[in-house]
């Protein structure tokens, strides 16, 4: 389901037969997929199975836009629109292995950009809710998650930094845009016993992947985990 402007769209699920001409470009994007996940990913540390074959799964090449197809699986971030990028492939699956995402877990993620990071997450946790601020991001990420059959990924246009509150609370957190704090809103809607990852740093300043963990009373721990490079969080 699609968020714009405050009203709901259902996108119509079109089913694609693809032509026994594509299947070569097919087992090409699958064996690099693999490639990127067991030199890249785990190559970087990343173990949680589940992690891994989600990212297995994901065909990161349908997130980007098509003249960028052949450098999908390289290891580094890819422009998508408005200013924005897809975070390269190893981030992607740190900031999810990070989060210990459970089946059960109820997710948000601030910023959805192409969509890849929301599909990865869906396919370890129960429920992604993710918030776009550029409306042609938001349509077409939706649109893409849609139809590829991400059921349990939700789409909104709207600032990310106040969260989805219809939404919380939530057990995990995931921002891919970089603040100069974490958002009051976020830390709100958060369970105890939520997990968020977000970098922290201005677009001029050194950023770091924050880690922070909300305790049964309230109390909320953080640690750097990571120096990085991220698009500024728009808004607010």
């Amino acid at each position: 389901m699609v968020y714009l402007r405050g009203f709901a769209f259902l996108l119509t699920v079109t089913l694609l037969i693809v032509p026994v001409s594509f299947a070569g470009n097919e087992d090409r994007y699958v064996a690099e997929r693999n490639a990127m996940v067991s030199g890249q990913i785990q190559g970087g540390g990343v173990s949680d199975p589940r992690v891994l074959q989600a990212m297995r799964d994901v065909p990161r090449h349908l997130f980007v836009p098509g003249e960028l197809r052949s450098r999908a699986y390289e290891p580094r971030p890819l422009p998508i629109g408005d200013g924005q990028t897809i975070s390269q492939p190893y981030i992607v699956g740190f900031m999810t292995e990070i989060l210990r995402l459970k089946p059960s877990d109820r997710v948000l993620e601030v910023g959805t950009g192409s969509g890849y990071q929301a599909a990865v997450a869906s396919k370890v946790a129960g429920e992604v809710y993710t918030v776009e601020i550029f409306e042609t991001l938001a349509g077409r990420s939706a649109k893409a998650l849609s139809d590829l059959g991400y059921r349990n990924v939700q789409v909104r246009l709207g600032d990310g930094y106040y969260g989805w509150h219809e939404k919380a609370p939530f057990d995990a957190i995931i921002v891919t845009c970089a603040g100069g704090h974490i958002p009051p809103p976020l830390l709100r809607q958060l369970k105890a016993g939520g997990r968020m990852i977000m970098p922290v740093g201005g677009p001029f300043l050194t950023q770091n992947l924050v880690f922070l963990e909300k305790g049964a009373d309230g109390s909320v721990s953080q640690r750097n985990v990571l120096p990085v490079v991220f698009v500024r969080l728009l808004g607010h």
